[in-house]
């Protein structure tokens, strides 16, 4: 159903009836709408209109009430048509502010500040997402040389993160020597993906090292340690506590089965990695594919470099009973303002200076 359909009254009833129950968390009779919700209409002409909402599937009836709870058909009609755009307060501007104020070197660091402000501003749980990307890879290496047996390798990934790991090396390295080892790293590993690294590949860089050779095994395999973590995407949650402030997640075996898929990530990472929307996207209830959050709303904003590649995701979860309008405009602010710090370059550092930047940031 598309919403056609329905008349104005019929929408102003089913808008009234949604953001009381958001509200309220309670089922919704036409006696409250017409002492509530300034609806100009008789009760009698409300609950004839209520009747038919339910019989197009827009509302429900709790069989222990006589009043009516939207359906996912109802949030999403809501969603898509009714919601009004919300406006931030001066206090919420202000938390985002700071957040554009803090200089990172990491977009997983500024997704997950992105998403403790988002659960913060809209009292729903913030997740901070990495996507599994199709084909990531070492974009570029750098070495940072400490002395003359210890250095620390520096990865640039193409999914805009920095890598490093720390290196002990046997035999007396030099700063022309710690050079060297970069120039074979980038000569063999630099933008490739981990599929494209073949073993003619590993043996040219074991006879570039020379006499480094000793060093291959350990550098190679910090490299595939790294493409490890960046195609395996991440999930990070903010104010799961806030679950627990709903009724909706009183049951606790409900709740327990929520938490078990939040925990094993895998199921929300396939949600994200495989949306390719540009705008917010809204999974409501039984929507989701992941059937155990049937009573629960999913709403993510992809994140894209200058280049318009997906570097991320910050969203909330939440119960159905959500405010839509709030989050919607929270997880659009945010999204909006990490996109332009993106395209700024002030969270990555710049492209021609050292990857690190100030603040020298080791990721072991």
């Amino acid at each position: 159903m598309c919403g056609n359909e329905l008349s104005d009254r019929k929408k102003l009833i089913l808008r009234s009836i949604i953001e009381a129950h958001i509200e309220t968390g309670e089922p919704i009779g036409s006696k409250y709408l017409t002492e509530n919700m300034q609806i100009a209409c008789s009760s009698a002409t409300i609950r004839n209109e209520m009747a038919e909402l339910e019989s197009l599937g827009y509302l429900e009836q709790p069989h222990t009430s006589s009043g009516r709870i939207p359906s996912d058909l109802g949030y999403r009609f809501y969603v898509d048509s009714l919601a009004d755009s919300y406006a931030l307060a001066t206090a919420e501007i202000d938390g985002m502010n700071e957040l554009m104020k803090v200089k990172m070197h990491e977009i997983d660091k500024v997704l997950e500040s992105a998403s403790k402000l988002a659960s913060s501003l809209t009292n729903y749980t913030g997740i901070a997402i990495k996507p599994r990307p199709a084909s990531a890879f070492i974009s570029r290496f750098e070495i940072m040389y400490l002395d003359e047996s210890n250095f620390i390798i520096v990865m640039l990934t193409s999914i805009g993160s920095v890598k490093s790991r720390s290196i002990h090396s046997d035999r007396e390295l030099d700063r022309d020597g710690a050079e060297h080892i970069t120039d074979c790293l980038n000569a063999c590993f630099a933008g490739l993906s981990a599929d494209r690294i073949t073993l003619p590949i590993v043996m040219k860089f074991e006879n570039m090292m020379t006499a480094f050779s000793s060093l291959s095994q350990t550098l190679i395999k910090s490299v595939y340690e790294v493409m490890n973590e960046i195609n395996g995407g991440s999930l990070r949650y903010s104010g799961i506590d806030h679950l627990l402030r709903y009724p909706e997640f009183s049951d606790m075996s409900r709740l327990g089965e929520l938490l078990e898929v939040l925990e094993r990530q895998d199921d929300i990472l396939s949600i994200v990695s495989d949306n390719d929307k540009e705008d917010i996207s809204v999974y409501i209830g039984s929507e989701s594919p992941v059937k155990v959050m049937n009573n629960s709303s999913l709403v993510f904003k992809a994140i894209k470099d200058k280049d318009g590649k997906t570097v991320g995701a910050i969203g909330v979860i939440g119960p159905t009973r959500m405010d839509y309008a709030k989050v919607l405009s929270t997880i659009s602010s945010i999204s909006g303002n990490i996109s332009s710090m993106l395209e700024g370059g002030s969270a990555l550092g710049k492209g021609g200076n050292n990857l690190l930047g100030e603040g020298d940031n080791n990721d072991g």
